[in-house]
């Protein structure tokens, strides 16, 4: 063969090795494309399914907000997996057995304490918000027509609480009641002024009642009379008052402001001088200086004139002590009730 032909063919020769190494290249590069395509879209995938998969839930429990992501398929799981802990009267919405779903809000109310007390009987039980009324149907407490509860039976008990039942209930009775006499007064020309008597006694009336009486839980709380008839008339009581303001004793006249029986005893020298500051002598007497003041000229029957110059812790009200000279005077007196004139 000629030697420019040799040429030719080994340079055809060396084309051809040089496009097979590229075309061999092309195929490496074309593989690992392959590869790393097909790993991306594996992580993809995968990510898509996780993210399908994994739900985000919001819980409110305790007066907080939890989001949780999450793969579980139940509430009931779902709280589980965030370890809270349920009591056995709290309140999960939705139920335990719901299915969790992205987005999803869980609601956990606590129980609490409440205490009703009906009959006499203290009744403690744990719940979730409710109505008054419900409670007591759970308690199977049954009410009368007028029957109170507090709080209401409308009242939502949303915290521990004291609820109370009132049994209310009414009698009907009869009573007597007395009506009071009324005192009338009138002069009497025979009696000394500030003196008086009795001219009629009076006496109280009957009169009669039906009342209504409320009962809560056995006590007497309310009391409305339903009707009244008067069974006896009162009859009034007169009062005979005197109008003389002046006598004659001893061979004097004289004008008084009021007369007054007062129980009298007698006293003598004890070594002091009287409450005025004078020595005592007889016509000094001792008084109640609220019921007659210090100075007031007095004639005292069995006594003569006398003045109130004296006081004792004894003499209260009413009372008088006539001064005398002598223990033996004082003894023979003794205690009496007398009439004692006030002068003007």
């Amino acid at each position: 063969m000629p030697e420019e032909a040799t040429g030719q063919a080994d340079q055809q020769g060396e084309s051809l090795s040089w496009i097979e190494k590229w075309n061999q290249k092309l195929d490496k590069n074309a593989k690992i494309g392959t590869i790393l395509g097909a790993v991306v879209v594996f992580f993809l995938l995968t990510f898509g399914v996780y993210s399908w998969l994994e739900n985000e839930v919001t819980i409110h429990v305790d007066g907080e907000e939890v989001i949780v992501n999450t793969f579980s398929k139940t509430v009931s799981a779902l709280l589980a997996e965030a370890s809270i802990d349920l009591g056995e009267m709290d309140k999960v919405e939705p139920a335990l057995s719901a299915t969790i779903s992205d987005g999803m809000v869980v609601h956990i109310e606590r129980a609490f304490p409440v205490t009703v007390i009906a009959d006499g009987e203290s009744h403690s039980l744990l719940t979730t918000t409710v109505a008054v009324e419900d409670l007591l149907e759970q308690l199977q407490i049954e009410l009368g027509t007028s029957d109170r509860v507090e709080p209401p039976l409308v009242q939502l008990v949303t915290e521990p609480e004291e609820v109370r039942v009132i049994r209310v209930t009414f009698e009907e009775v009869r009573e007597e009641q007395s009506i009071p006499y009324t005192v009338e007064q009138t002069a009497d020309p025979n009696l000394e002024k500030g003196l008086r008597r009795i001219a009629s006694r009076g006496r109280n009336g009957v009169a009669q009642s039906v009342v209504r009486v409320t009962y809560e839980d056995g006590h007497a709380v309310h009391r409305e009379v339903l009707s009244q008839n008067i069974v006896r008339e009162p009859v009034n009581q007169v009062v005979a008052m005197g109008t003389i303001d002046r006598v004659s004793r001893g061979g004097m006249n004289f004008r008084f402001r009021e007369a007054r029986q007062m129980q009298a005893t007698a006293y003598t020298h004890t070594g002091r001088n009287t409450a005025s500051g004078v020595y005592p002598q007889v016509g000094m007497v001792a008084v109640d200086t609220s019921v007659i003041p210090m100075g007031t000229r007095l004639y005292v029957e069995g006594y003569g004139f006398a003045t109130a110059a004296d006081r004792g812790s004894a003499i209260r009200g009413d009372k008088i002590d006539l001064f005398m000279e002598t223990h033996a005077e004082a003894r023979r007196w003794g205690i009496r009730t007398v009439k004692v004139y006030v002068l003007e």
